[in-house]
């Protein structure tokens, strides 16, 4: 029999409820396959919720407004209704900043969903650090996305932008994970046996390849001092690595 660690109350547990339902348009695809939700992530600041409505989209919520919504019209579909929209960038200047939502087309199935923040003084491991495409500040807020087809796309949560496309899994990516001390260390877990380990703040080059498992890899997580990744493969396989 099941039972729940001490610090679970099961009272609050038998108490919780719905408080909302976020429900996927209708596909404009005649296709069933594809259709599937495969996965959800909030952002670590709660500031947004994604997830993927099958046919290639991910949906951008900004979570307060949608919990808002929830609370004020009851759990029917909010996303949906055109009378109780969320609220979205316009010419209003007071509108500028305020979070809006997004709906990102990625090109294949997405089946996997990750947020990363930035912190300012965790440098990236290059040297030429001033050659960088890109530089993160500190409220840089992006969504990595792992496609069917190998590939991670990676996009900036306040535009809604592509900032880039990192390509060299040949497998479907099962799985993300951004390390939790603010380095944009990006971890991906593949069917093709592999994991890889991305640097965004030195324009998503590949650091390493871990090479541990002899099938499918399908989860992986940092610890919360990012120096350990643990992954989980077919076969009840599970690896750790220290990352150094």
């Amino acid at each position: 029999m099941a039972s729940f660690p001490p610090r679970v109350n099961e009272k609050e547990i038998v108490r919780s409820r719905t408080i909302g339902e976020l429900l996927a348009p209708a596909a404009p695809f005649d296709k069933k396959c594809g259709r599937e939700n495969w996965t959800v992530a909030f952002a670590p600041d709660g500031s947004y919720f994604a997830w993927s409505q099958g046919h290639r989209t991910v949906k951008l919520v900004p979570w307060s407004q949608c919990l808002k919504n929830f609370l004020l019209h009851g759990t029917k579909n909010i996303t949906n209704s055109s009378s109780l929209r969320l609220s979205r960038q316009n010419s209003d200047g007071a509108q500028k900043n305020k979070p809006r939502e997004h709906i990102i087309d990625c090109g294949d199935i997405v089946w996997s969903l990750a947020f990363g923040s930035s912190v300012p003084e965790k440098q990236s491991r290059c040297v030429n650090i001033e050659w960088h495409r890109f530089r993160f500040g500190q409220d840089q807020l992006l969504l990595a996305t792992g496609l069917n087809n190998g590939r991670i796309k990676i996009w900036d949560v306040y535009t809604g932008k592509l900032l880039l496309n990192l390509v060299d899994h040949t497998e479907v990516v099962r799985d993300l994970t951004f390390a939790p001390d603010g380095s944009l260390i990006l971890v991906s877990a593949s069917r093709d046996k592999t994991l890889r380990v991305w640097d965004l703040k030195d324009d998503g080059n590949m650091m390493k390849v871990l090479r541990g498992h002899q099938n499918w890899v399908y989860s992986c997580v940092f610890s919360p001092d990012s120096s350990m990744l643990c992954s989980v493969g077919a076969n009840k396989a599970v690896v750790a690595a220290i990352l150094v």
